[in-house]
């Protein structure tokens, strides 16, 4: 490994370069996973605010990973919001009256909500 930072140990400059590669890995799970496609802004605070929801959208992510896997769930945070997002909410209007109610959920989305420590909907 090369550098020009003279003032680092060589620990230091393994633990940066291994940081780098989680960084790289985030980009990875924004671009493939969450689906967060590139968007060209020019005013700073709309680009601030973008950033600000790819970095949420991280940390989500990350929590959902943990969640499930202290759970011991085979799911991936991808495949977990894939079958969550299946789930349909309706809503009923009889005159006055206003319905509304989730679809069915199925046992293994019942699970999800459990593993994420997450209420089912109702």
């Amino acid at each position: 490994m090369l550098t020009n930072v003279l003032d680092f140990s060589a620990e230091h400059i393994i633990e940066r370069y291994k940081s780098l590669a989680d960084i790289e890995r985030g980009f990875r799970v924004l671009k493939n996973d969450i689906d967060i496609a590139p968007v060209f802004h020019r005013l700073p605070e709309r680009i601030h605010a973008h950033a600000l929801i790819c970095f949420l959208a991280l940390v989500l992510y990350r929590v959902m990973r943990m969640r499930l896997k202290a759970h011991g769930s085979r799911h991936s945070p991808k495949t977990t919001l894939e079958l969550l997002r299946r789930l349909q909410k309706h809503r009923v209007q009889l005159g006055e009256q206003h319905l509304t109610g989730i679809g069915k959920t199925s046992p293994q989305q019942l699970d999800l909500f459990e593993a994420l420590g997450i209420d089912q909907p109702t």
